[in-house]
């Protein structure tokens, strides 16, 4: 399911999800920007794992760290949902 128009997707990204990567140690949270940044020109990047029970949610890895997001191909958008440790980003989805 790709889009054929090759225009980037908007990326929306949860005031929760927001704040979880305002505390991440600088390295850290470059690096998970970036791979955020680059959901834009591919949403479904290699590695890239739909959640099982889960109708929309997608998650890629970052370290330790995982980005899970939400992608809406008829609005050409992407909204990240959470951004946390791999230990505790799952729990409570």
């Amino acid at each position: 399911m790709s889009h054929s128009e090759n225009r980037p997707y908007r990326i929306e990204i949860k005031r929760s999800a927001l704040k979880v990567l305002a505390k991440l140690p600088a390295k850290h949270r470059l690096q998970v920007q970036q791979a955020i940044d680059g959901l834009a020109g591919n949403p479904r990047p290699p590695g890239v794992k739909k959640l099982e029970g889960e109708r929309t949610l997608h998650r890629i890895y970052c370290g330790v760290y995982r980005v899970i997001y939400d992608i809406f191909d008829d609005t050409i958008s992407i909204c990240v949902v959470r951004v946390g440790h791999r230990k505790d980003v799952y729990r409570n989805l």
